[in-house]
Formats: structure tokens, C-alpha cells, sequence
């Protein structure tokens, strides 16, 4: 089982840090909160971010705009990732591509739970996409992320008045790859998660179609099926409460994507540590 939160190899913490480090009323794991708590140290992430993420708002809006406009649609998906992996290389910060590496594992095991644990749903190819390093993301790409949790959600049916189940299958669950937080580090590494993506996300509704990128920034709001599917499976009607971005029926724009963004991260985490919890006491 995952050791409570502690922070004893992050220095410089303010109190609030320092409590929320050890606040373990939401279960979530402790690699997760030492790796945001050291993006959170960032000083660019403090002086940089609020200015870019002001500038590139506005650049996102423009684009979307353009992009909406009866004109020819355009992609190119293979570009997209080789620039995001560039980058992360070169200039994102190991501990904020440690998260973004985390994400897939902790996305993928939720939808293979469901999948492996929702009766008829057998015959459903399981997700994936367990990227272990950047590269391995030229492959896993992000655009392919969004798409696999579209069929998934698509194929798998929700089981409606299902009785609580006592145990669980995790055939298709890996366990995460704790190498994901100890890559090299270039000098050049000092952009923070945030920061990184202010940057990103221009570049993402440039180069999808508009229904594309529509479609990607809305797919957050599955967090809330999810959850109610999790939460039906166990039998913990609270786990929609984790969910941040709730009702996938109501489509939105690209505003306040970052906050959305980030607590779809937040929310993969939390129920990824209450599965994991689970499974501990059962193998």
C-alpha cells in the first residue's frame, strides 16, 4: 500500500505546502504529490507562467475562431506529436513529463477496471497506451489517448443495477513504472507543467480539425462517467464527487482550459490511488 503523503526531500515548503503535503484526506499517491509539489517549487512557473498562459488564452481563442470558419479543416496528427516529444525533451521539466507520463497509466487502468470488470464487456479491445518514456509518445500519441477513450466509452455498456461486486479482475491493470520519475536532466529542462501547457495548447487547436480539438477539450467532462461507472462497480456513490469536469452533455469552448486540464489529471490520480488500495488488499 502507498505510504501516506510526506515531503521530507522537498526543501523550501510554506506552511499551506507543507500541509497539504501531508494531507492524506484525499488518497491519491505520494510520487504524484512529491512530483507536483516540485513543479509547484518552479520559479519560472511563478514568473513565466501567468504571463504566457495570458498571451496564449488569447492566441487559443483566435485560433479556435479561425478554425470554426466555414474553410477547408486541416490536420497533421504525426507533426503534432513529434513537436510535443521535441519539446518535452528539451525544455519541460522531468518532473512535469514524469506527470505527463503518469497520466497514461493512470487514465488506461481506469478504463481497463471498467472494461475487465463490467459484464459483456469481454469482447472490448482493452487500452494500451503505457508510454514508459517520452519517445514511446511518438507512438501513444496524445491525439491516440483521446480517440481510445472515445471507443472505449463508445463499446463498453454501463451496467445499470449491477450488484456490488466483492472482488475484482485487474487482468488488464500495470502497475506504474516508477523509472517514469527518474529521467536525465538537461540544463535546458525548466518549464513546469503549467507552463508547458499554455504552450501546447495553441499548437493543438492549430494543427486538429475543429471537431477534432472540440472533441478533445470536451472529453475531460467523461471524467463524471467514469467516476459513476467506477463508483456503481465498487459501490461508492461518492466518487463523482472527485470529478471536476462533470456532464459530458454540456460542450464547452477553450476557456479555462488549463484548470480543466489540470484537475482531469488530478482526478485520474485520486480514484487511480483508490483502485490501487483495492487491489493491494486483494492480491
Amino acid at each position: 500500500m502507498t505510504s501516506p503523503n510526506n515531503s521530507s526531500n522537498i526543501s523550501g515548503l510554506s506552511p499551506f505546502l507543507k500541509a497539504v503535503a501531508n494531507d492524506n484526506s484525499f488518497k491519491i499517491s505520494s510520487d504524484a504529490v512529491n512530483l507536483w509539489l516540485k513543479d509547484l517549487n518552479n520559479p519560472l512557473r511563478w514568473i513565466l507562467r501567468p504571463l504566457l498562459q495570458f498571451l496564449f488564452s488569447v492566441l487559443l481563442h483566435v485560433i479556435w475562431f479561425l478554425k470554426r470558419l466555414p474553410l477547408p479543416q486541416f490536420r497533421a496528427h504525426n507533426f503534432l506529436q513529434k513537436m510535443i516529444c521535441w519539446f518535452c525533451r528539451n525544455f519541460v521539466s522531468p518532473e512535469a513529463n514524469a506527470l505527463i507520463l503518469r497520466h497514461y497509466t493512470t487514465e488506461t487502468n481506469l478504463l481497463n477496471f471498467i472494461r475487465d470488470n463490467t459484464p459483456g464487456a469481454e469482447s472490448v479491445e482493452p487500452v494500451k497506451l503505457y508510454p514508459k518514456t517520452i519517445d514511446d509518445m511518438l507512438v501513444a500519441s496524445f491525439v491516440e489517448h483521446d480517440q481510445e477513450l472515445f471507443r472505449f466509452m463508445s463499446e463498453v455498456p454501463h451496467a445499470n443495477n449491477q450488484a456490488v461486486l466483492k472482488s475484482f479482475n485487474w487482468t488488464h491493470w500495470q502497475e506504474m513504472d516508477k523509472s517514469i520519475a527518474d529521467q536525465p536532466k538537461k540544463w535546458s529542462q525548466v518549464l513546469d507543467f503549467e507552463t508547458s501547457h499554455a504552450l501546447f495548447m495553441c499548437l493543438f487547436c492549430l494543427l486538429l480539425t475543429a471537431e477534432e480539438y472540440r472533441d478533445a477539450i470536451n472529453g475531460f467532462n467523461l471524467d463524471h462517467s467514469i467516476a459513476k461507472r467506477i463508483g456503481d462497480l465498487v459501490g461508492d456513490p461518492t466518487l463523482p464527487e472527485l470529478a471536476y469536469n462533470k456532464f459530458p452533455l454540456y460542450l464547452v469552448g477553450p476557456w479555462n482550459l488549463s484548470q480543466r486540464f489540470l484537475m482531469h489529471g488530478f482526478f485520474t490520480e485520486y480514484v487511480h490511488e483508490y483502485l490501487d488500495r483495492i487491489r493491494q488488499e486483494q492480491i
